[in-house]
């Protein structure tokens, strides 16, 4: 079988073999079996859970390259009266520990009803979108997923 055991970022690369347009939890993995758009079966290898962004590329074994592609999702477009009013927002879905996508002018969640209407009540105008999902990585490194808080490093007062 054909395996992909590294990624290049969107940049350090120029040219395709072929696509896999994945969703954001699809594109969190680090050992699956895949097959991009065009039918090459493959698997994904890796050392360790990489999140693959939009325009990253997956290299084959056989030096191929895979680009990645996100698959739009149903997302809700969050905007504020003004940029201090979208920086308390973005606490609010932070302290939710919701995965979150921060553009200059908005914020890209997942659709939740619950959510929106917490937002709205908040002064927040919510509107329903499709794009793909690319949401900020973890404080520690990781991706957005849910964690248990790190312990306080020694030379940091208490």
């Amino acid at each position: 079988m054909i395996v992909g055991a590294s990624v290049r970022r969107a940049g350090e690369w120029t040219a395709e073999a072929d696509t896999i347009t994945l969703d954001e939890s699809a594109r969190h993995r680090r050992r699956m079996a895949m097959v991009t758009d065009g039918g090459i079966a493959f698997l994904l290898d890796l050392a360790e859970a990489t999140l693959l962004r939009d325009g990253d590329a997956i290299e084959l074994d056989d030096g191929r390259l895979v680009a990645v592609k996100a698959r739009p999702e149903e997302l809700y477009a969050v905007n504020g009266r003004d940029t201090r009013h979208l920086l308390a927002i973005a606490w609010q879905i932070g302290n939710r520990h919701l995965p979150a996508q921060i553009l200059d002018d908005r914020i890209l969640i997942r659709r939740d009803t619950v959510i929106r209407e917490m937002l709205e009540g908040l002064g927040a105008n919510v509107t329903e979108t499709e794009a793909g999902f690319d949401p900020e990585g973890g404080a520690y490194g990781g991706a957005h997923e849910a964690h248990g808080h790190e312990p306080v490093p020694d030379f940091i007062d208490r």
